[in-house]
């Protein structure tokens, strides 16, 4: 899930590896709220799938936010799935759907998705190519090819980032 225009020169890329369903990326939310506020567009902020096998809600978590953002609203049902966990966790499926509506996308289109497959090659993809590149676990970052991961813990992640975004950002293009 990307928020890039073409129109604009290319951006450095931060690749966020997610799962909806866990709760350090949950934890996450803020560092991305932060540097989406600090950097803008100049920072590429891509949401990655890689929904772990022990939470059985996550392949289909994906695929309804990969929906939220053919509907125009990626983040925002990222964000407020994310928040709400727990509901997932207790909920399931229909929890996506029940998201969907408060939002006020279509529903009906996103239980259709979920039965019907669609975006099931975005979500594999971009399974396979996080193993290819050694994530394990959620949340993970990339950026400026280096990988930095945040399942362990999120403390000076932020910082991190924000110096190879920096780095990345002054260097002529």
């Amino acid at each position: 899930m990307s928020d890039s225009s073409p129109d604009r020169p290319a951006a450095p890329v931060l690749d966020v590896w997610c799962e909806l369903q866990c709760p350090d990326c949950r934890s996450a939310l803020d560092d991305l709220r932060a540097l989406r506020a600090r950097y803008g567009d100049r920072l590429e902020l891509r949401l990655r799938h890689f929904p772990l096998e022990k939470h059985k809600h996550a392949f289909a978590a994906a695929q309804a936010a990969e929906e939220a953002l053919e509907q125009g609203q990626g983040w925002q049902y990222v964000e407020a799935v994310l928040g709400r966990v727990e509901e997932l966790d207790r909920k399931g499926e229909p929890f996506l759907v029940e998201v969907a509506r408060e939002l006020g996308l279509d529903a009906e289109e996103f239980d259709t998705a979920l039965v019907d497959g669609r975006h099931i090659l975005i979500v594999d993809a971009d399974q396979a190519e996080g193993k290819a590149i050694g994530v394990t676990g959620t949340p993970t970052y990339v950026i400026g090819g280096e990988r930095l991961d945040g399942g362990k813990s999120q403390e000076g992640l932020r910082e991190r980032i924000e110096e190879i975004a920096d780095r990345l950002l002054a260097a002529p293009r």
